[in-house]
């Protein structure tokens, strides 16, 4: 799967919106080294996006 930047987007942003949460931007990063070196985005670049693992969350992990 890849994303087409909008002029702005920043590694967080693109993360939330497109993978749910800013804690997957080092994923995002990672998949995209080409462009580790960026903050904000011009609009137009193609970035790949990652798969990430489904984490299974318990709000009582004790009782898994």
């Amino acid at each position: 799967m890849t994303y087409q930047t909008i002029s702005g987007d920043s590694w967080d942003l693109i993360a939330c919106k497109v993978l749910g949460s800013e804690r997957y931007a080092p994923d995002l990063i990672e998949a995209n080294l080409d462009y580790v070196d960026v903050f904000i985005f011009d609009a137009g670049i193609e970035l790949t996006i990652p798969q990430i693992q489904s984490v299974k969350q318990s709000l009582l992990p004790w009782k898994d």
